[in-house]
């Protein structure tokens, strides 16, 4: 089944001359149960498609679909549904509530509105899951780099999304604490759900399913 189908994205930066085409026709597509790693130079383009997949910026052409449900054109009501009930999001930087415990900063993401019944459970369950039950009432400031980001995927998997987006989840991590975040984004694809990863690590490609480069533009390989 097909998670992602992105055809002919088109997205510019600035205006005139100073106007930069970073993506010009791009094609995606993700199956569920599928991890793909998104490679290219710094400046190419790799978040801002990884935004437009997840709804949080706007293509200026092309078709975007996440598990069937357009999200170009779509309202920003319909957006904000779209994100809570079928898209995770794991960033570089962990984006924490610092006022929050991990478990509290999980179980936020279960109670906004349109979240699922059991997510509260849900997100427990993660909590212990990923190994996390003896720093869960820890703040962030007490948290390591690779817990602060193991909370950050319970966080993006409490809602059980059809589609993990990742952006450079490891680039804040020492060797261990990132091999352990590849290895819980590759179990979310086991899960059935689709994974796009943006990465410069070659780790970090190596989890993945299909490797593909964005170069001037579009996506190859």
């Amino acid at each position: 089944m097909t998670v992602v189908a992105a055809r002919g994205v088109v997205k510019t930066y600035g205006t005139g001359r100073g106007a930069r085409r970073v993506l010009d026709g791009a094609d995606l597509e993700v199956g569920a149960g599928e991890v793909v790693a998104i490679l290219g130079r710094s400046g190419s383009g790799k978040s801002t498609l990884l935004h437009l997949i997840g709804g949080l910026d706007r293509p200026e052409a092309g078709s975007i679909e996440v598990a069937g449900e357009r999200v170009d054109g779509a309202s920003e009501q319909r957006l904000s549904a779209l994100r809570r009930r079928r898209i995770g999001f794991v960033f570089q930087f962990f984006h924490l509530l610092p006022e929050l415990s991990g478990e509290a900063n999980v179980l936020l993401a279960g109670r906004v509105r349109g979240a699922r019944a059991d997510a509260g459970e849900r997100g427990r369950e993660l909590v212990d899951r990923l190994g996390l039950r003896d720093v869960a009432e820890s703040l962030p400031s007490r948290l390591s780099g690779g817990e602060q980001q193991r909370f950050a995927i319970a966080r993006a998997l409490v809602n059980d999304p059809a589609l993990l987006l990742a952006d450079e989840p490891t680039g804040n991590l020492d060797a261990d604490s990132a091999a352990e975040v590849l290895r819980l984004l590759r179990a979310g694809a086991s899960d059935g759900r689709a994974v796009v990863l943006v990465t410069h690590e070659q780790a970090a490609a190596e989890i993945a399913d299909r490797v593909v480069t964005l170069r001037e533009g579009r996506l190859v390989g």
